[in-house]
């Protein structure tokens, strides 16, 4: 029962249904629910560990507010962790990287049917599997503590509207990887993640910008990487 409310609660969070600042009742939550206040409690400590809430004594619990700055800032550190760490994994990649396409075509396919949750689960284990194959525990937790699960989502309802074009972005850092191209995986993802950071930033100049930037449609990819350096 706690996934369940800290999901529902989360979907209001992420959609804006619940605003910054917002109060989070729980023995509201758990008459809505029709459960007991434990696990409405459960599923709020579980919300606070991804910082979509913060719990303050004697005030309650909030809807935290997830800035622009706080969501460029993050992009940006996860585009220099996931450079290394492509430049690491990538003599574990070559030539096997089936799993890894298998997970861009699930991207690709829930983005072309619409499926939100579907392709910020997909994209999250793009990501994390390639930080997770470089193998350093330091650098893995460092990207887990940027808390992607929830801003992959944040980003999704409230900035990027071309999921399809985004989608097909993940395509040729395969194709780097399965050749053992480190430099040029890290490149592109490096570039991948700062055009979300950039889009963020020019949010907090100028909120009413429009920063979306179209990329190619979700296809297969069959051009291969070139070597580079950054």
């Amino acid at each position: 029962m706690s996934d369940e409310i800290r999901n529902a609660l989360a979907q209001r969070i992420y959609d804006g249904s619940l605003m910054p600042n917002a109060r989070l009742i729980e023995l509201s939550i758990a008459e809505e629910f029709g459960t007991s206040q434990t696990p409405v409690r459960e599923a709020l400590r579980e919300l606070e560990a991804m910082r979509l809430v913060q719990s303050e004594p004697y005030k309650g619990t909030r809807v935290r507010q997830i800035t622009p700055r706080e969501m460029a800032e993050a992009y940006m550190v996860r585009a220099i962790l996931e450079q290394r760490a492509a430049e690491l994994a990538a003599a574990r990649f070559e030539n096997n990287t089936s799993a890894l396409e298998a997970t861009v075509e699930r991207i690709c396919d829930s983005a072309k049917r619409g499926d939100i949750d579907a392709y910020a689960q997909g994209n999250l284990d793009f990501h994390r599997s390639i930080v997770a194959a470089a193998d350093n525990l330091v650098l893995l937790q460092s990207w887990d503590a940027l808390r992607f699960e929830a801003r992959i989502r944040v980003n999704l309802f409230r900035k990027e509207n071309a999921i399809v074009a985004r989608a097909a972005e993940h395509h040729p850092i395969v194709v780097a990887l399965k050749q053992g191209n480190g430099i040029e995986a890290g490149r592109l993802l490096r570039e991948h993640s700062e055009s979300f950071a950039e889009a963020w930033a020019k949010e907090v100049e100028s909120p009413s910008s429009d920063t979306d930037t179209p990329s190619p449609s979700c296809t297969i990819e069959t051009s291969t990487a070139t070597n580079g350096s950054d």
